[in-house]
This record gives C-alpha cells, structure tokens and sequence, in this order.
C-alpha cells in the first residue's frame, strides 16, 4: 500500500536524492544553496510551498511539490504541481498518481479551484497518465530568463 503524507524535516536524506535525479532527468540542476532554500521553505508553515512524500514497501519513492498562488481570474487560490518525481524501482506501481490525487485533495481543502501542472512535450510516459488525471489545457509556454 503507498502512503502519501506531508515531508518532515527528518524526510531530508531520502528527499535530496529523489530530488536530484528530477533535475538530473530534465538535464538540469540548481545551486545547493537553492536546493537547501528549498527544504527550508517545505518546513516553514508560513510558505505557500509545500511538499509530500511517498512510501512503498518503508521507503520513500516518491515527491511532490506545490504551491499555491492568486489569480486574476478568480477569488480563489490556484495550486502549481510544480515538481513530481518517483524512483525507476516504483513507477508502474500508482505512485505517481496518488500523489496527484493528493495534491487535488490538499488543494481542494485549501480552497484553490484549480490544480494544473507542466511536464516536457517529449516525457510521453508521464502524460500517459496525466491524460488520465486531467485535462490538457490547450496553453503553450512561453519564458525569458532574467539576470
């Protein structure tokens, strides 16, 4: 059975590695001063950053990361899926879908009227399933870098 719940601060040492191999599957990577902004941000109930974790068979397999923010397009809060990564020995498994299901439950509790997320056009396997658990928007994105 895969228990999802809210990370802790003793939850670092199996979060880091996960979270590298995230950044390290889209070719990408961040200062470590970031990455320990970060955790320190899951931790502080202040933030509207949060983070779950999880657990197979005692371990931890899985992430998550979200965010809530406004819209102008609504009163209410919207929540970003920002980041979602499960260990190669649990995909298949429904890990990665009960940490959505999650965040939807999370989200909806809060109040946001929306969840929505980004993957990469080539990450085909994870849009498998999120054609499963929502709807594509039809957006495209767009970014300039600052700095």
């Amino acid at each position: 059975m895969i228990e999802i719940r809210p990370i802790t601060e003793s939850d670092r040492d199996s979060w880091e590695p996960l979270w590298q191999a995230y950044l390290t599957f889209y070719k990408s990577s961040v200062p470590s001063e970031v990455t320990d902004a970060t955790w320190r941000r899951f931790l502080d109930p202040g933030e509207p950053m949060n983070a779950l974790v999880a657990i197979l068979d005692g371990r931890i397999v899985g992430i998550v990361h979200y965010l809530y923010h406004r819209s102008t397009w609504t009163t209410t809060d919207y929540c970003y899926l920002q980041d979602l990564f499960t260990a190669e020995e649990a995909r298949g498994r429904g890990v990665a879908r009960a940490l959505i299901e999650t965040v939807y439950e999370k989200a909806e509790a809060h109040g946001a009227s929306r969840v929505y997320w980004l993957t990469h056009e080539s990450n085909t396997t994870a849009q498998a399933l999120y054609d499963k658990v929502a709807a594509r928007s039809g957006f495209i994105q767009y970014r300039h870098l600052l700095g």
